[in-house]
């Protein structure tokens, strides 16, 4: 446990190291030091692009980060990527941080506002599944019900060739 604080200590010194950079004749014009999450992991994906091409800045231009789920997506289904698993990826003895902690200790202000819209998107979440869950069980037990009905017409289907049950 020692050896995770010391590691995200580390990067917490090279971050503020990497804040304290700045153009020396008009610092306004300077390297910009984003602190929200979604903004830093938007710069370092953009350094992995090349996004003074057109082909990156098409490919820049497709990307979007948020912090949490928003209204439009948090009705789509969530995926994993079982080759980014940091389970699957990463030794268990290397040192890793959260990048949420990382930028609330180095000045993102909305961390609390993140996990409490995050709390209340997530009792909607489960709300809509138990819902969900119900309509497909009363589905299932109507096709069940009707099964008997329709076998008549189920069975001069299949002779034409069109169920394959």
């Amino acid at each position: 446990m020692i050896f995770l604080i010391f590691s995200h200590f580390d990067l917490l010194v090279r971050y503020l190291s990497f804040l304290r950079k700045r153009k020396n004749t008009n610092p306004k014009k300077g390297p910009l030091h984003f602190r929200a999450p979604s903004k830093i992991l938007w710069r370092v994906i953009r350094g992995m692009v090349p996004h003074k091409t057109a082909r990156g800045k098409a490919a820049l231009a497709h990307l979007k980060v948020f912090e949490g789920v928003p209204p439009p997506y948090d009705k789509e289904k969530r995926m994993v990527v079982p080759q980014a698993l940091r389970a699957l990826r990463l030794d268990p003895s290397r040192p890793y941080t959260v990048l949420g902690r990382l930028s609330s200790e180095v000045g993102w202000k909305y961390k609390d506002v993140v996990t409490k819209l995050e709390e209340k998107r997530k009792v909607r979440s489960e709300a809509f599944y138990q819902r969900r869950k119900a309509l497909l069980k009363l589905r299932s037990q109507a096709i069940e019900n009707s099964k008997e009905k329709i076998s008549k017409q189920n069975t001069l289907l299949e002779s034409y060739g069109y169920l394959n049950c």
